[in-house]
């Protein structure tokens, strides 16, 4: 082979390699971006006031709650209200049917005139009998069975007329009348319904006296005491007036617990009572006004245990997340207490924390602004 072959082959040889070369530097991928920042839920820590006290979830009620109904059997004719309507006292609120308690009543009075005639009859007898006696026609023995007979008829009348006042009571009752004023919360029966002496018809509310009742746990009932203030929140304000509260003080606490639940009704009577509160309404109770002052708070789902240490992750102006141990001291109803390990302004996260990864690059997220029934 020619030197001139040799040169030919290598050329080849050559031009072949760059062709792969360049087939495989147009397979390479090109570099992939690095993934976004994942958000992270951030707190800032700050000076906290909170509040050391009970909070507790309570119905508002009315405290005098009468269940209204007939003191007779009877039919009912006529029902007068509502639930809802407002009713003065002495107002009727439904009537039975009257006929036979009026028949009764008539009939009581016939026997007291009857009664009436008999003691008359009986009177002029005993002074007949006496007018005999003194003129020596009749015994003594004889006047006084005459005088035993009036005896007899005056207490025979005594019973006639008590009888027929009852029956004329009896016919007042079937008018059903309230006993105070209030509103009508429920109403239980219907016109042509019997019911018996004594059975619901109508619930009036005294809606101008309004409390709180509360179950409070048996562990808490102890640190109690009626007259304690008390300060009180509507669940329905928190949109409206979410700053609005109202004060109380504790007037009653039941001497045994509830079967049911085991704990112990607590009923807070409300001293600024105004239109906003309506029966039956949800509403936060704190016991005890006592203020604490905590330099650092932070939710207790800040916390993790890192190497056996309680630590928070702390995220830079750059978003990186480190973890720091801390020491944790009081669990409040609003957070832990940090005693040491962490200075005011410093930024934290507060959700997802077992899930972060020393030197990982976050997106911080404020935490948004808390709500509740907490007063």
């Amino acid at each position: 082979m020619n030197v001139k072959n040799l040169k030919a082959n290598m050329h080849l040889k050559i031009s072949t390699l760059f062709m792969i070369a360049t087939l495989l530097v147009g397979c390479d991928k090109p570099p992939q971006a690095p993934p976004p920042p994942r958000p992270a839920l951030v707190m800032v820590v700050g000076q906290t006031s909170i509040e050391r006290g009970m909070v507790l979830v309570g119905e508002v009620k009315s405290r005098f709650e009468s269940n209204q109904g007939f003191r007779i059997n009877g039919k009912i004719i006529e029902r007068k209200v509502e639930v809802g309507s407002v009713v003065k006292k002495g107002q009727i609120l439904a009537l039975l049917d009257a006929a036979d308690s009026n028949l009764t009543a008539a009939a009581a009075f016939a026997n007291v005139r009857a009664a009436e005639a008999s003691h008359a009859l009986a009177s002029a007898e005993v002074e007949r009998q006496r007018m005999l006696f003194d003129k020596k026609f009749i015994s003594a023995s004889a006047l006084d069975l005459r005088e035993a007979e009036l005896k007899t008829s005056a207490a025979r009348l005594q019973q006639v007329k008590a009888q027929a006042a009852v029956s004329s009571n009896q016919s007042r009752y079937t008018s059903l009348m309230a006993d105070r004023d209030g509103v009508v919360t429920q109403i239980r029966a219907e016109p042509g319904q019997v019911v018996a002496a004594g059975e619901m018809v109508a619930q009036v509310v005294d809606t101008q006296q309004v409390e709180v009742l509360v179950a409070v746990p048996e562990s808490r009932v102890a640190g109690l005491k009626v007259g304690d203030a008390a300060v009180l929140k509507l669940w329905a304000n928190q949109l409206s007036n979410p700053n609005k509260t109202y004060t109380g003080k504790v007037r009653e606490i039941a001497p045994a617990a509830s079967s049911a639940t085991r704990a112990f009704d607590v009923r807070v009577a409300i001293s600024d009572a105004d239109e906003n509160l309506k029966l039956g309404m949800t509403a936060g109770v704190r016991f005890g006004n006592e203020e604490l002052t905590a330099d650092l708070i932070v939710p207790s789902s800040a916390l993790t245990q890192i190497n056996g240490k309680t630590s928070v992750w702390i995220v830079d102006k750059a978003g990186i997340v480190n973890p720091r141990a801390v020491i944790a001291g009081q669990f409040t109803e609003d957070g832990v207490l940090i005693s040491s390990g962490l200075q005011a302004g410093e930024m934290v996260a507060i959700a997802g924390v077992h899930t972060l990864i020393k030197g990982q690059k976050v997106k911080p997220t404020p935490q948004p602004a808390p709500s509740g029934l907490t007063p």
